[in-house]
């Protein structure tokens, strides 16, 4: 959320929030007022999601944080909570949006939707259902009427368009809302998610195994499964880029490649290696993100991914398009589990003849793979713009959540370190 605030990614977001005003609930991230906790999460939603840095949920292909932070903390403050009630209250979310979505996996992407909008309306509204301490009947009201607003169109693929970074703010605006007309008398149907019109039947392509949803609930906590990212593009070709880093050392420089072959899960072609002249020549950020071909020849050019890799003026490059040109997607069946967790592969052919394989099991941040804490700092610290005292406060603040009386010190440290990008 600071890196997006420091470089105004999410800049509409924030403005619509702050011009709904309302009643003085909630600062949004970066805001130094109040305004309405559902205009709080819709701009919170936004900058989470604004560079496609957050984290992911690999069986649910899931922005998880994206759809349980903003509704925790708008409403968390709307009614006081403790950072520990607000944890616990984020833990029930991310529990509801993981596992909704894991339920039928990749099924609303293969419908042309984002599984973090369907799935995240609901885990907003849970959590604003935990904080307001709603009994069971007005939760499920919540819950069934946060149903009909499930959506998000992954239509920007085609166009190269931000309404991506929108999604995660309007499941959170429209959960909040949800409990909201719950809490005055709204029902909603029970149903929502497996009756004949509920979200599975309905926006999903592919059968739901609803003991995903509610099995092992208290013993299996999804919370444990998330990725944590280190490159700020889509989870799906994370994986190939891990595999290209084992060899990227050999490759003397970028005229030395003749081809570069990936294999790639069924699943992820469609979003990440199609069409392909959209992915060798991206015209937008959002391209590039979820270019496979694009971000592989940038790694190989820059030796590294960084947010500054998906500036507008960087996706531009020539040279880069030129030597995305080189690169082949191949299509396998890698594991026959789902695509985020799926292993890389990747061979380098340099023009003198050397073949080089590079091959991971998994991508790097997920729980086989976890960050270490001192990546996970250093990213932390990137996104704040350098380890200065007030990113170094902010993140004590937030490692010791649980023990913070509310939430008034990490809204100011945020807002703090806007100002100074």
């Amino acid at each position: 959320a600071v890196v997006a605030l420091r470089t105004a990614a999410a800049a509409p977001s924030v403005a619509v929030a702050r011009s709904l005003g309302g009643p003085p609930e909630a600062r949004a991230l970066g805001e130094r007022t109040k305004g309405s906790a559902p205009a709080a999460a819709l701009a919170d939603g936004a900058l989470v999601h604004g560079i496609d840095f957050d984290d992911t949920h690999a069986g649910g292909l899931v922005h998880a944080t994206s759809v349980v932070l903003p509704a925790a903390f708008a409403v968390g403050q709307q009614v006081g909570a403790t950072g520990e009630q607000v944890l616990a209250a984020a833990l029930f979310g991310y529990e509801v949006v993981c596992r909704v979505a894991m339920a039928s996996p990749h099924g609303f992407h293969a419908r042309g939707l984002h599984a973090t909008q369907v799935a995240g309306v609901l885990s907003s509204a849970a959590v604003a259902v935990k904080l307001l301490g709603q009994d069971a009947v007005s939760a499920s009201n919540a819950l069934g009427i946060a149903g009909s607003s499930a959506g998000g169109l992954l239509e920007f693929l085609t166009t190269g368009a931000s309404t991506k970074q929108l999604h995660p703010g309007g499941a959170s605006f429209n959960g909040v809302l949800a409990a909201r007309l719950a809490a005055e008398g709204a029902t909603g149907p029970a149903t929502v998610l497996e009756g004949p019109h509920g979200i599975f039947s309905a926006l999903s392509a592919r059968p739901a195994n609803l003991d995903a949803v509610v099995g092992q609930l208290g013993q299996r906590w999804e919370v444990e499964s998330i990725t944590i990212k280190p490159y700020p593009s889509c989870q799906l070709m994370h994986v190939t880029l891990d595999a290209l880093r084992t060899v990227l050392p050999q490759i003397p420089s970028a005229d030395a490649v003749e081809s570069i072959t990936a294999q790639v899960h069924p699943d992820s072609a469609p979003t990440v290696c199609e069409p392909v002249a959209v992915k060798v020549r991206p015209r937008t950020s959002y391209d590039a993100k979820f270019s496979l071909p694009w971000s592989v020849a940038a790694l190989i050019i820059d030796g590294d991914i960084s947010v500054d890799t998906y500036d507008l003026a960087s996706v531009l490059r020539p040279e880069v398009g030129d030597l995305s040109a080189k690169v082949v997607s191949q299509v396998a069946d890698l594991n026959g589990g789902v695509a985020a967790d799926a292993p890389g592969r990747v061979e380098v052919r340099l023009i003198d003849g050397t073949v080089l394989h590079g091959e991971v099991d998994r991508s790097l941040g997920g729980p086989q793979r976890p960050l270490s804490d001192e990546q996970l700092l250093a990213k932390f610290y990137g996104n704040c713009g350098g380890q200065s005292a007030m990113a170094t406060q902010l993140a004590e603040c937030l490692l010791a959540l649980e023990s913070q009386v509310d939430l008034t010190i990490i809204h100011d440290l945020v807002a703090d370190l806007a100002e100074v990008g």
